[in-house]
This record gives C-alpha cells, sequence and structure tokens, in this order.
C-alpha cells in the first residue's frame, strides 16, 4: 500500500506550479439534475431531503465529519491545470470523503468536469482513488457510474485523450469506468487496484492480484509510475497525445541494407555491396540474420522520445512480440506498433489494434513495422482467440481514417505479417521478404523435397524488388531506386 495522497496533494503533484482553478460547483435542482454554478453548498446529501435520497439515519452527519476532516466538501476535487506545459481537467478523488465514494453530488461533478473539457478542447485527467459507490444513497450512487461512462464516451467522440492515475486504492465502479476506461492508464506502485475492494472479496483470495503491478502484467495498467516521475510522464503523455496531422508518417530509413546473412552458410555478413537480394532464399536468409536490427533499433532512430501503451485490455501482453506506443518525429506525434521479430501472440494484435483505433480517434498518424515469421500457432495462442485477434486488427487497420505507413523490416510471414501492413502505403527495407507462407511450409504443402526449398522461395517472389513489381509494396527504402512505376 503508497501513502494516501489528498486530492489537492495529488494534485500539487502532477500540475506545475500556480496553474490548477478550481471548477464552480453544479448546483442541483429540486428535480434532481444539476447544473454549474457559483460554489452554494445544498443542504441536504444530495440537495434535497435530510440524510440524502433514501432518508439514511445519520448520512448528513458523517458527511459533516468528511468534510470536516478534510476541508472538503464531496469526494472529487475538479479544476484545470497545466501538465508539463499543457492543460488538462483534472479530477482528483479525495479518499478520506467517504472513502472517495461516488454519490449523486460526486456525479454531477464530474459531469460538468466533463463538459468543461469539451466545451474547451482539453484532455482529461482522472486522478482516481475510490473505494465505490456510496451505500447511503443506494441505487442512486451505483447510477451515477453510467452517467459517467455517457461523459468518457461523449469526449472520446471529441477527439480528447483521457489519461488515468490510479492511486491506492482504486475499487470498484471508479476502477470500472473512470480507471479501466481511460485511454491510457497510469498507476502509482503499490497501489490497490481491481474491481473488488479488500472487504468483499473471498477470504482465500491472493492480494497479490489486486495491485498495480498485477494490473499491469495482466494488460490493464500500461505503466506503473513512480511519484516523483508522476508529473513529468504525465506532460510528456499530455503533449503526445494533443498534436493531431494528416500528414502520413514518413518510412524509417533502413538500418541494416546489405548487411543480412549469407545466402551460401546462412551466417555472417553476405560479401559484396549493400543492395537488393539476388535470389528469393537470399532475401530470407537476409531477413532472419540475427545480425539484422529489430524493432527497438528502428524506434529509437526514429523517434526523439517514446511513450508506451502496454496490454490489450483483455487480460493479456505481448511485450517480446508487439511494441506500441506514441513517439516524437521531427516534432509531430506519431503512433507505432511494431512487430519484434518473434511469432506475434493473440495479445500482441490486440494492443495494436487499441493502438491504432485510439490514434485514429485522436487524429495522430500511425506507423507500423511488419517483422514476423507469422502469428504463434501453438495451443495457447489457439485459446486465446489468434483467428478474432488477428481479424480484429485487420478491421482496424482497414477502418482507420488517420493514415497509416508501414516498413517491412524484416520477415514478413502470411496473414500474421499482414494483418498490421497497411492497403497501399507499405514500404520494405532491402533486408526483408514478404510471403503468403514461408517458403519451407510452401514446400512441405507442395510435398517437394528439402533441397527444392530454395527455388520455391524464387518462385513466391518474396524479394522486395518483386514486391514492387507486383504491386504489394510502394517501394524499397535505401537500396536502388525501386519504387511502384519507375521499374
Amino acid at each position: 500500500m503508497t501513502d494516501r495522497l489528498t486530492a489537492r496533494e495529488i494534485v500539487a503533484l502532477v500540475a506545475d506550479d500556480a496553474t490548477f482553478a478550481e471548477l464552480p460547483d453544479p448546483v442541483r435542482e429540486p428535480t434532481g439534475s444539476a447544473t454549474s454554478a457559483g460554489p452554494t453548498e445544498p443542504t441536504g446529501s444530495a440537495g434535497s431531503a435530510p440524510d440524502g435520497p433514501l432518508g439514511w439515519p445519520g448520512y448528513d452527519a458523517a458527511r459533516a465529519r468528511a468534510a470536516e476532516r478534510t476541508g472538503e466538501r464531496e469526494s472529487v476535487v475538479c479544476g484545470t491545470a497545466l501538465v508539463g506545459g499543457v492543460r488538462a481537467v483534472l479530477i482528483a478523488f479525495e479518499f478520506g470523503f467517504l472513502g472517495g465514494s461516488l454519490g449523486e453530488r460526486t456525479g454531477d461533478r464530474l459531469v460538468s468536469a466533463y463538459a468543461h473539457a469539451r466545451a474547451h478542447r482539453l484532455p482529461v485527467v482522472p486522478l482516481v482513488a475510490t473505494g465505490g459507490s456510496r451505500m447511503q444513497e443506494g441505487m442512486l450512487a451505483l447510477t451515477q457510474l453510467q452517467r459517467v461512462a455517457r461523459e468518457s464516451v461523449l469526449t472520446r467522440e471529441a477527439g480528447l485523450p483521457q489519461i488515468a492515475v490510479v492511486r491506492d486504492p482504486t475499487t470498484g465502479g471508479g476502477w470500472a469506468t473512470l480507471g479501466a476506461g481511460a485511454d491510457v492508464v497510469l498507476a502509482l506502485p503499490g497501489a490497490q487496484v481491481g474491481f473488488a475492494g479488500s472487504r468483499v472479496r473471498p477470504a482465500d483470495a491472493d492480494p497479490a492480484a489486486y495491485t498495480a503491478e498485477a494490473q499491469a502484467a495482466a494488460g490493464a495498467v500500461d505503466a506503473v509510475v513512480p511519484p516523483e516521475e508522476l508529473r513529468g510522464t504525465l506532460g510528456r503523455w499530455l503533449r503526445l497525445l494533443t498534436r493531431p496531422s494528416t500528414t502520413p508518417a514518413a518510412p524509417p530509413k533502413p538500418l541494416g541494407a546489405g548487411t543480412g546473412a549469407s545466402p551460401s552458410t546462412g551466417t555472417g555478413p553476405a560479401p559484396g555491396p549493400a543492395g537488393l537480394p539476388a535470389t528469393g532464399w537470399e532475401a530470407v536468409l537476409r531477413a532472419r540474420s540475427p545480425e539484422r536490427p529489430r524493432a527497438g533499433a528502428y524506434l529509437d532512430a526514429y523517434f526523439t522520445h517514446r511513450v508506451a501503451i502496454d496490454g490489450d485490455r483483455c487480460g493479456g501482453t505481448d511485450p517480446q512480440g508487439m511494441l506500441c506506443g506514441f513517439g516524437d518525429h521531427e516534432g509531430r506525434t506519431v503512433a507505432y506498433a511494431a512487430q519484434t521479430g518473434t511469432a506475434t501472440r493473440p495479445a500482441g494484435y490486440r494492443t495494436a489494434a487499441r493502438l491504432i483505433r485510439l490514434a485514429d480517434r485522436l487524429g495522430i498518424p500511425v506507423l507500423t513495422l511488419v517483422d514476423t515469421p507469422g502469428a504463434a500457432n501453438d495451443a495457447e495462442a489457439e485459446r486465446q482467440g489468434a483467428g478474432a485477434a488477428i481479424a480484429d486488427l485487420f478491421a482496424a487497420v482497414a477502418a482507420a481514417r488517420t493514415p497509416v505507413t508501414t516498413l517491412v523490416v524484416g520477415e514478413g510471414g502470411s496473414g500474421g505479417a499482414l494483418a498490421l501492413a497497411a492497403p497501399g502505403n507499405t514500404w520494405a527495407t532491402p533486408d526483408s521478404y514478404f510471403s503468403v507462407i514461408a517458403p519451407e511450409l510452401a514446400a512441405a504443402i507442395l510435398k517437394r523435397p528439402p533441397h527444392e526449398v530454395e527455388s520455391t522461395a524464387d518462385q513466391l517472389r518474396v524479394r522486395p524488388q518483386d514486391l514492387v513489381d507486383l504491386g504489394v509494396v510502394r517501394g524499397v527504402v535505401g537500396g536502388p531506386d525501386r519504387t511502384r512505376g519507375n521499374g
């Protein structure tokens, strides 16, 4: 468990100095609706009957004690501030006020804050610490989650990012709406995070499963960030996610042209000058060479700095197979989804689809790097829904309105690679190939002897220059002039 910061303390931790301005309290009308006005405080727990809408004995007294103890009038503090120089709407929960629980007036404040964000085109940063819905208001408290979900959807449709910071604790409906429902989820180390609060879990439940670190491992949290790094991390995210662009990302320059494997031995640098592979089998060996640069090297060379999203929001991650996030390239933001040269797992495809859809909503161009022998095809991958995950990525790329650029940097293994490729805007490096199937597998299916694998690779026309001639890719970057239409 981390030290529990108050709402004002977490605001001070993330906001640039002296920039926080609190939003006015919405005033609840007798009909139950709320309007944004001055700081007038209604007398009942929801501006109606004493002791709240259920007439819960002692509720008003409990609220009064909470207000005296915390100095707040509700469980959330909402306002605007600069974070790393970017103005955003901050929603800070005060756990000391009835456990940061959501009631009707909490819902009023949240609705007002989201409406202000949309009216002023500001990103939203929920700083969540809550135990869930307020029992003293019964179902009227629980239905605030529907109001919050609606506001989140409207804000998403407006093309504004939502970056949540989950603190200790973040449980119940607050986690299931403001936290897990955000575009990007950051967490403080050791925070208790989960749908089930500590008092309602099974007696034998492993407490380690309900932590920020466990949620990150399960793909529900993008990063666990120490408090001292939170302002800088949030500032980078906000700067990157608030810079839309309609210009496609330029394909990266090749890093390893002509340094792939020798077609004769399969190891070591290829002799002779850098250039395009002479045969299909040479293209395959170049792409498979352990000396060829992988995704990490390309991303480091392309971006000044970058931040990563991690996880498919369905319980899985694929950090060894797919790298996703946003970066700064020559002063503008580009989203990226990059295969790393291994067999891509279902969680990797789902994370890439999540990345592309988020970039599409925010109007940020996307760069994808293709490099995989193919999709993972083991039994566990099938149980994890490999086919559905690949289908979802195909759909995300096909539906994207933001420009998508693809560079094949290594192996392009069948549909598991093609799912990440942009139709009409895919490029290749001299050290790459793209094939309907691996040459070895094609020969096996065709019942050819092993010595015919190399000739099969030629027949498949997998070389970069073959792909240009076939119209599969637009051109070869960094090699001899090979673009569609000029031979």
